[in-house]
């Protein structure tokens, strides 16, 4: 079945494709002893108010070792969503962009959500404002609407399901299986890829990823030659000439697993460069190469990393926790209704690892 796209073209925040137009707000470079002494005190101050990091796997690595360092987690949104919700600390803080912060505090209401930078946000979540997206779902009310988790909290509040990179696809098989036509947003290689796999109808939302909009078949195609060995590990909000070349679509954890468990010397990585830096520690004797998103005359080969993610920063943990600021809330009548599509869906994915577990249904990588 042919694809349907809804045209909307304020997918980015200012209306460029380009990963730059955010780095005026990521903190300064520190060197080795200031990096040091931070770390001291933000895991001083998480002991001391009971609170724990939850860390994207594309934020700093000085931020990740941290989240593990002091019994918190580093993940995909997915897995940061159970965390989160499910840990016994009352603060949490989420090194992240805006969204993850938001569905934390959805799912945990009674708990203190800090960020270290309120203003690091996704330019998915930008361009799907909640009144426009709302228009939309309106226009066509007999399709079950599926949102991407990187979005707002207002946006998921109009949802009937919110999935993440690692089950999208069994949620969107499983609503096909029910006859069910669907309205997905915002990003439309994520959506193209899904639709792909699973044959659903789909009315798809036009927006992108800043960082994954970027990357290049052709140049990837140049790079594959130059290693013949290599497996090319790609992110599904990629272009389809980018994940045409894959050996492994998947989920940021579906990615680190494959590099974990693979056979291969050399993988090509598809997405943020934050995530080399869990990849190196886990799999250290494996050679990683960026894919690129620019070509030869490019001032950068790859620039693939989130300007929101990069936001994060050591500082902005103890400014958390030191000073109380970076707070998340949302309003009670927002939070309850987009409560309803993320418990479906963690409702969903754990019923799904039962039936795995049993043996009942094939493995899908990522969890």
């Amino acid at each position: 079945m042919e694809q349907q796209l809804f045209d909307y073209t304020r997918q980015a925040a200012d209306g460029q494709t380009c990963t730059a137009h955010a780095w005026a707000k990521v903190p300064a470079p520190l060197n080795k002893p200031e990096r040091e002494a931070l770390k001291r005190r933000a895991a001083e101050l998480l002991k001391a108010r009971g609170a724990v990091l939850v860390a994207h796997y594309y934020v700093d690595g000085d931020l990740q070792d941290l989240a593990l360092e002091t019994g918190g987690i580093v993940s995909d949104s997915l897995e940061m969503a159970r965390f989160g919700r499910d840990h016994a600390a009352q603060t949490l803080i989420v090194a992240g962009v805006r969204f993850m912060g938001e569905s934390a505090k959805i799912l945990s209401p009674e708990k203190r959500v800090l960020m270290p930078d309120l203003d690091a946000t996704c330019s998915l979540d930008l361009g799907c404002p909640a009144e426009d997206f709302t228009a939309f779902c309106d226009a066509h009310p007999d399709r079950t609407v599926v949102v991407y988790a990187n979005t707002s909290a207002a946006v998921k509040a109009r949802a009937d399901w919110m999935v993440t990179s690692s089950c999208a696809l069994e949620i969107v098989s499983a609503l096909k299986a029910e006859g069910k036509k669907i309205l997905w947003a915002p990003d439309r290689h994520l959506g193209r890829y899904i639709q792909e796999q699973t044959g659903a109808d789909m009315l798809m939302w036009n927006g992108a990823c800043i960082v994954h909009d970027e990357f290049k078949g052709l140049e990837l195609d140049l790079l594959r030659e130059q290693h013949p060995g290599a497996q090319i590990l790609v992110h599904p909000e990629s272009p389809a000439s980018v994940v045409a070349q894959a050996h492994v679509v998947g989920s940021t954890s579906a990615l680190i697993k494959a590099v974990v468990e693979g056979t291969a010397q050399e993988y090509i990585v598809a997405t943020d460069n934050g995530i080399l830096h869990r990849m190196r520690q886990l799999a250290p004797g494996k050679t990683l190469i960026e894919a690129p998103t620019a070509g030869n005359s490019a001032t950068c080969k790859s620039c693939a990393h989130c300007p929101w993610m990069a936001m994060n920063g050591l500082q902005g943990v103890v400014d958390c926790l030191e000073r109380g600021v970076g707070e998340i809330g949302v309003d009670e009548p927002v939070r309850v209704k987009a409560l309803a599509c993320i418990e479906r869906m963690l409702d969903f994915t754990a019923a799904l690892k039962q039936r795995q577990a049993a043996g009942l249904v094939p493995g899908i990588g990522a969890a």
